[in-house]
């Protein structure tokens, strides 16, 4: 074998003409091209300490916004009783309505240059909803518990469009 292929894998004539099978590369590493916190300049119209503002906002809500859909989820598979039923559906839509406004707040911060949280721990480490047990609970104590979820989200939000 070629020393450039050795070090590179396959050339694209190779792989056209079947002489060399399609292989991933993997173990890859690098850089990273955008350290979390800091913005990229966008020709938005916006001040880059107005988008950092903004970013920093969001990245908070976005977690709390993780956080809340992951306890639909966590309640859709642990909820129990007489009406077990109509909440397991109940969390589910809810769940997926979380799903997407996660994205659409991920999204946001793109455009404006941030970087959005993205792993569990990071979440974990950000949220300021607070982690419930690890068992089932009942039900009453579900709902009480996204109730609280969904006001301090809400309370977030008004802080920060002030």
């Amino acid at each position: 074998m070629s020393p450039y292929k050795e070090k590179h894998g396959p050339s694209y004539s190779d792989l056209a003409a079947g002489t060399e099978r399609a292989r991933p590369v993997l173990h890859q590493r690098g850089q990273e091209i955008q350290p979390f916190g800091r913005i990229a300049r966008l020709p938005i119209a916006l001040d880059e300490k107005v988008c950092q503002g903004s970013v920093a906002n969001l990245n908070q809500l976005l977690a709390d916004t993780m956080t809340l859909r992951d306890l639909y989820k966590k309640h859709h598979w642990q909820v129990a009783g007489p009406t077990f039923y109509q909440l397991h559906l109940l969390f589910d839509k809810h769940y997926g309505e979380q799903a997407e406004l996660v994205d659409a707040i991920a999204e946001r911060i793109q455009l404006l240059g941030g970087v959005s949280l993205a792993m569990a721990a990071d979440v974990a480490e950000t949220t300021r909803i607070p982690r419930p047990p690890r068992g089932r609970e009942e039900v009453a104590v579900q709902l009480s518990r996204l109730l609280a979820a969904h006001e301090l989200i809400l309370q977030e939000v008004r802080t920060m469009a002030r």
